[in-house]
């Protein structure tokens, strides 16, 4: 049974061929360099770990997260399996200046669990990022009216794609989670309906929301108490987290220290 359920995990997540659009990157570090975010960035949903080299000059140290190690994850970048229907981010809690979520949640089947364990990775004064398809742009709406689906979630979307998510979505799990100074922005680039090509970015950049295919949530967690620092340190130092990449957990091994 384990095993049936491995083989379906691995090809779930690698119908999604472990890498984004372009645009989602951009859009993505624009927001991280617009709040002066540093430090270590944990990548849930990494990937082939295209983020790493996105990151270069922004966060010095990179954790990637995902159900399989895709050929190609950068030799240098930490990297820990997990299985994120089922468990919650093998990570310590507060290990993360930026818990980063890339086009992972619209794949499980609890978001609202999946951001609370966001949350939980993000040290106190952390940021939390996360991206999903717009279901609000033209082309989403219009396949709905449509065709009965969001643009995102056909049939052969299916079950990479489960749980589609409005912004109105992502801004309610951030009350949930008291999250601070959360915000949604827009990837301004869209493509146009019944046809691959894009809109210009000037005009995607007037009508974000309509014109854009993913949607981000920005957000951070509130600032640190005495307490919670000193609880945070001991686990952080376990793992590592600040150490040279050398002495970082899963640097070579690619495994969580329960492995």
């Amino acid at each position: 049974m384990t095993q049936a359920r491995d083989l379906l995990l691995e090809a779930r997540a690698r119908q999604s061929l472990g890498q984004s659009a372009d645009a989602i990157y951009e859009a993505a570090v624009s927001a991280l360099r617009r709040r002066g975010v540093r430090g270590t960035a944990i990548d849930v949903g990494c990937g082939a770990g295209r983020l790493y080299s996105w990151l270069a000059g922004v966060c010095d140290a990179y954790i990637g997260v995902d159900a399989v190690r895709y050929d190609g994850f950068p030799a240098a970048a930490s990297f820990v399996q997990a299985d994120l229907n089922h468990h919650g981010i093998p990570v310590p809690a507060g290990s993360a200046d930026v818990a980063i979520s890339l086009e992972t949640i619209e794949h499980l089947e609890n978001p609202r669990a999946f951001c609370r364990e966001l949350v939980r990775i993000a040290k106190p004064d952390g940021w939390i990022l996360v991206t999903t398809p717009n279901q609000r742009s033209l082309v989403s709406l219009g396949a709905l009216l449509t065709k009965e689906h969001f643009a995102a979630f056909r049939d052969n979307n299916y079950p990479a794609h489960q749980t589609a998510l409005l912004d109105t979505d992502l801004l309610r799990m951030a009350r949930e989670n008291n999250l601070e100074d959360a915000a949604i922005e827009f990837t301004r680039s869209g493509r146009m309906p019944f046809t691959a090509a894009h809109y210009p970015r000037a005009f995607s950049a007037v009508f974000p929301r309509a014109l854009s295919d993913h949607v981000l949530l920005v957000a951070r967690k509130p600032a640190p108490t005495p307490a919670n620092e000193r609880a945070s340190e001991p686990a952080r130092a376990e793992w590592g987290i600040g150490a040279p990449a050398s002495e970082r957990v899963g640097e070579s091994e690619g495994q969580s220290p329960s492995e």
